[in-house]
């Protein structure tokens, strides 16, 4: 007899970040759509509606992501959940992918996990590049949320089919606002890690009110990070720290309102996927320039992309938007309907539902508790 859904419940056995907004979004949309979701994770917080976040402490460094192995499939026995997630490969897709519990285990990749880590060189970028093949080769579905990720996981070899599935922007929190935007307001929402080239945000802004003082131009760094300290003594060196804002972290009401006002959004790291602060501050309404990536290149007009590292281009495009407000507004409509048409998280998860549903058809039914 083939596997039968059950009718009770549905239950999914997350592997991830439990403070990060990204596992927290992700948990609660799969709640809403009657799964019983468990997160266990080495980084515990509050998930509302979760079953159960189960605290994993199997020990400092990267040996404990191997020592937790068995710790990880007894938990899975005790559960047993009809669907094994793991989220970001080199370290909870680890546990995921180490589970001997039968049913059909996802990896999500995050993007670093794949275009960077495993690529570092030396030893440790060669091991962590057999680790992520390993993994991915025992999944039965892989999920990225960019075509340059999933074009990347393809090269390690997995039979499971790969999925481009994005974390997506609530766009009905996420929406403009009827105000007008006034001013010349920057806003990152990006960390303040070397990644994500805040440095050159800065260095941008200064030349933007040496050559445009009119402009009274301003910058809101939200997010946070441990470059802080380096990033206040760069703004205080540049001569910029009255119109710089450290605001650091914030929650999904403050961060709207933040993106409401500003009138461009920048995110230039270096490295990326399909990046959330992205597809929020289009679904804002917002202009956004960015970084020249592949996963930027799906939804950033060819004129608002600059080289990553640039940041006298980054300049020259602010430039070109404080100087053509009708520009700026174009483009910031295009981006709102660009998300409703190919970003809404709605969308996204109702995608997801699919696929976890679809996978359990497929697989043979799980033993009984032992």
């Amino acid at each position: 007899m083939g596997a039968v859904k059950p009718a009770a419940t549905r239950r999914i056995l997350f592997f991830a970040d439990a403070s990060s907004v990204h596992t927290r979004r992700w948990v609660q949309a799969m709640v809403e759509r009657s799964f019983e979701c468990f997160v266990a994770t080495r980084l515990p917080a509050e998930i509302p509606g979760a079953a159960d976040v189960i605290p994993l402490k199997p020990g400092s460094g990267g040996a404990g992501w191997f020592g937790a192995i068995p710790q990880v499939r007894t938990l899975a026995r005790q559960l047993r959940p009809h669907w094994i997630h793991g989220h970001y490969v080199t370290s909870y897709g680890l546990w995921a992918a180490a589970c001997d519990y039968p049913v059909p285990k996802l990896l999500t990749a995050w993007g670093s996990d794949i275009l960077v880590t495993p690529r570092e060189k030396g030893l440790r970028g060669s091991f962590m590049a057999g680790l992520v093949g390993w993994s991915l080769r025992q999944a039965q579905l892989i999920t990225a949320d960019s075509a340059d990720v999933i074009e990347a996981i393809k090269g390690y070899g997995p039979s499971a089919p790969c999925h481009e599935i994005l974390w997506g922007a609530d766009t009905d929190r996420f929406r403009p606002s009827k105000a007008p935007r006034t001013g010349f307001e920057l806003l990152s929402l990006r960390n303040w890690e070397p990644n994500y080239n805040i440095d050159l945000i800065l260095r941008a802004l200064a030349a933007l009110r040496a050559v445009r003082p009119q402009a009274d131009a301003t910058l809101s760094l939200l997010g946070g990070g441990p470059d802080e300290g380096a990033l206040r003594a760069l703004a205080k060196q540049l001569g910029i720290e009255g119109a710089v804002r450290f605001t650091g972290r914030v929650d999904d009401v403050a961060m709207v309102a933040a993106l409401q006002r500003a009138t461009v959004s920048i995110s230039v790291p270096s490295s990326d996927a399909t990046s959330v602060a992205m597809l929020e501050s289009m679904a804002c309404g917002a202009p956004v320039v960015a970084s020249d990536l592949p996963a930027n290149r799906a939804w950033i007009d060819d004129s608002l992309r600059v080289p990553a590292g640039d940041a006298d281009a980054l300049c020259a495009t602010l430039l070109r938007l404080h100087d053509d407000p009708a520009l700026a507004r174009v483009q910031g409509e295009r981006n709102r309907q660009a998300v409703l048409q190919r970003g809404s998280r709605k969308a996204q998860m109702d995608r997801m539902a699919i696929l976890y549903e679809s996978l359990w058809l497929k697989a043979p039914p799980a033993p009984p508790a032992r």
